[in-house]
């Protein structure tokens, strides 16, 4: 790359930049989730990549983020993140970093790292109250080899690992209570689909410190089957229909952003994806269907 195009690509806006050229899948909701995170946090972050689909957006030696980017295994984000953090302090102690020159330590993981793999790390530096934020782009499985199950497959799903007929027979793990039980700063639920309160929600992690998770909902069209221009319209319906509340906790709170008072019915969600097409070809699976709507009737019971 020419002295000339580096200059005319690194003084692009953060949404031009991020994803231009890369080997990502188009209608990635994760990407489209980071793109509006990019833009709200800006250049002074560094990002701390677990890996998973988002490190395909780094082929050497370059970067589409505009801060500093470092790469880690899957279970090591939040160590990553430590060693950084405490690096920048080290530095601010000794006068060699201004306060404007400051960063915000930044963990991107998916949840096959942050239920699974990196839990651990993560329940250790929020017991160390490490000031850091975890953006997770949930796609429900191990989308970057081929969408195995992971722990935040939902009931039902087929994926490359549960291709019986009933899909996936375990249950998505919640990892937003897992955070809140740790009693951190701040964790939040959102979707690209709903970029306001999205924004809202960013803004206030960044404006505090210590532990802080941002849990993304991340449709994936390759995984979960269906076309990339519908992204948008699954991430609407995932909060319409009520499978994906958008929610926030703060000071030993819990309080939803959004209350679909007229929930669609969740067969209206199941449907969009083929991962859940065994659920009504050749026949309707009633038992499932209701399984699945009586759990999340009941959690809309203990909200209203």
């Amino acid at each position: 790359m020419s002295d000339t195009e580096y200059q005319r690509l690194k003084d692009l806006p953060v949404r031009h930049i991020l994803g231009t050229g890369t080997p990502m899948c188009a209608g990635c909701g994760g990407l489209a989730t980071l793109h509006q995170v990019c833009d709200i946090l800006g250049e002074k972050c560094v990002i701390v990549n677990a890996a998973g689909c988002m490190t395909l957006l780094s082929v050497y030696p370059s970067t589409p983020f505009r801060g500093s980017w470092l790469y880690t295994a899957m279970a090591s984000a939040p160590a990553g993140a430590q060693g950084v953090r405490d690096a920048l302090d080290i530095l601010k102690k000794k006068g060699q970093l201004r306060p404007e020159e400051e960063l915000e330590v930044v963990v991107l993981g998916g949840d096959g790292s942050a239920n699974g793999m990196g839990l651990s790390a993560t329940s250790g530096a929020m017991d160390r109250k490490l000031d850091f934020l975890y953006l997770c782009y949930d796609n429900e499985g191990y989308g970057n080899t081929g969408q195995q199950y992971s722990a935040a497959t939902p009931h039902a799903a087929r994926t490359a690992t549960s291709k019986g007929s009933p899909g996936y027979p375990g249950y998505k793990k919640d990892l937003f209570s897992i955070w809140a039980a740790h009693r951190p700063s701040y964790v939040a639920t959102v979707v690209a689909a709903d970029p306001l309160d999205l924004a809202r929600k960013i803004e206030r992690a960044r404006g505090l410190s210590g532990p802080r998770l941002i849990l993304a909902l991340s449709p994936c069209p390759t995984g979960w089957d269906y076309e990339p221009s519908a992204t948008m319209e699954i991430g609407k319906l995932a909060v319409q229909t009520g499978i994906w509340p958008l929610k926030e906790y703060v000071d030993g709170r819990v309080t939803h952003t959004k209350i679909p008072r007229s929930r669609l019915p969740v067969r209206e969600y199941l449907k969009t994806q083929g991962r859940f097409s065994h659920l009504f070809t050749p026949q309707e699976n009633n038992e499932i269907i209701r399984e699945i709507q009586d759990r999340i009737d009941r959690y809309w019971q203990d909200v209203e």
